[in-house]
């Protein structure tokens, strides 16, 4: 009786043991934790299709990313699944320290992309209303008639607070977004034109859209990005950059001759800029914007629409993304980034679900090619082939 049922035990844990390693070789090459992948469904990629495409990729990258000394990390993918990858350079090249796939970049504006899609959480949990009075939340503002949309379009007409600061600020004292908020209060600097009736790209709305989450949360900006954004999608290797954080434990910024750009007084100001974060991360991002119910459809769709249509009726700019769009063509979402030596392009070519990111932490436009590869995927209005 006793070697029937040690028998049994052992047939059990065998067929479990086996069916787990069939369970594991049968899954798709996906990390555990990215929850993005876990909750997307998006068919794989025909291994012909990607060594073919690693190809064309590793030319792209050769000829117009990995020169005049790149340091930064560039990717490509589709379905979310990552076709090509490179990292090279230097966190700190005092100290040697190389850039890795985990170290967290500063990527400036595309930070903005994440911003608005904080606020869009915001929005679905009946926090902020998009055509709402920015005053509802900001009721010390000195200006009537500016929505929470009109901040995120760049519609708003508020100065830019680097040129305003210059004039009403000590610039040797590091500046928050709230001392951004009190300069407008008490100067009551005069509107570029009237709310709505322009576009004028501003990192001020975006320093005070970031002030409007902390009112309706009661968090600090980092948290709510923490809560809402970078641990639901996983990014482990993304922060908001804050006055609490000593600049020089976090990857450096150079310019073009390598030489390190120094920290400034408006260095503290987040939700325009102060996004540290890596190529996957930013992929995980992307992802997330696949995911149904991480952002309402309705909100969605008014994301990516365009509200200011600019030069040639070919530029626009929808909700915290920039649009290229041609007649006949598929439409093109992209965000591009530069703070100090910083500098970024972050596409997302929604009509293929394919993403490409180019970021650097040593001044650069090489970064500023990206556009040329979407025409590989699709009809874009921007087009590049090697032979």
């Amino acid at each position: 009786m006793k070697r029937i049922l040690l028998f049994s035990c052992l047939f059990v844990l065998f067929f479990s043991c086996s069916e787990n390693g069939l369970r594991k070789r049968n899954e798709p090459a996906i990390e555990k934790k990215d929850s993005t992948s876990l909750l997307i469904d998006l068919p794989p990629l025909d291994k012909w299709y990607v060594r073919k495409s690693r190809s064309y990729f590793f030319r792209f990258y050769s000829h117009e990313i990995a020169r005049n000394k790149f340091s930064g990390m560039f990717l490509v993918s589709k379905n979310g699944h990552v076709m090509f990858e490179r990292t090279t350079g230097y966190s700190n090249a005092k100290k040697k320290e190389k850039l890795t796939a985990e170290t967290p970049i500063h990527v400036a504006s595309i930070s903005k992309v994440a911003t608005t899609l904080a606020v869009l959480r915001l929005c679905d949990q009946n926090l902020i209303d998009l055509d709402a009075d920015v005053r509802k939340y900001l009721p010390e503002l000195p200006y009537d008639g500016i929505t929470v949309r009109m901040l995120l379009n760049h519609r708003s007409g508020i100065q830019y607070y680097g040129y305003f600061t210059l004039r009403t600020w000590h610039l040797g004292t590091t500046m928050t977004n709230k001392d951004v908020l009190d300069l407008i209060v008490k100067h009551k600097f005069r509107l570029n034109f009237p709310p709505g009736k322009k576009f004028d790209y501003c990192n001020t709305n975006f320093a005070l859209l970031a002030l409007i989450a902390e009112r309706v949360t009661d968090e600090k900006f980092p948290e709510i990005m923490k809560r809402l954004i970078f641990e639901p999608l996983n990014m482990e290797h993304s922060f908001i950059m804050h006055i609490g954080i000593d600049p020089e434990t976090v990857a450096q910024s150079y310019d073009e001759r390598g030489r390190v750009e120094p920290f400034s007084y408006m260095d503290a100001i987040y939700g325009d800029k102060n996004m540290y974060t890596t190529a996957r991360d930013l992929l995980k991002m992307d992802r997330g914007t696949y995911i149904p119910g991480f952002i309402s459809d309705s909100l969605k769709a008014q994301m990516y629409t365009g509200y200011s249509r600019q030069r040639h009726k070919k530029s626009n700019y929808g909700l915290g993304i920039r649009i290229t769009e041609d007649k006949g063509k598929d439409t093109y979402f992209f965000h591009t980034g530069w703070w100090h030596g910083n500098t970024g392009c972050y596409a997302s070519l929604r009509s293929d679900t394919a993403c490409v990111i180019a970021i650097s932490n040593r001044y650069t436009k090489v970064v500023y090619q990206v556009p040329r590869l979407a025409g590989y995927f699709g009809n874009y209005p921007y087009s590049f082939t090697y032979e």
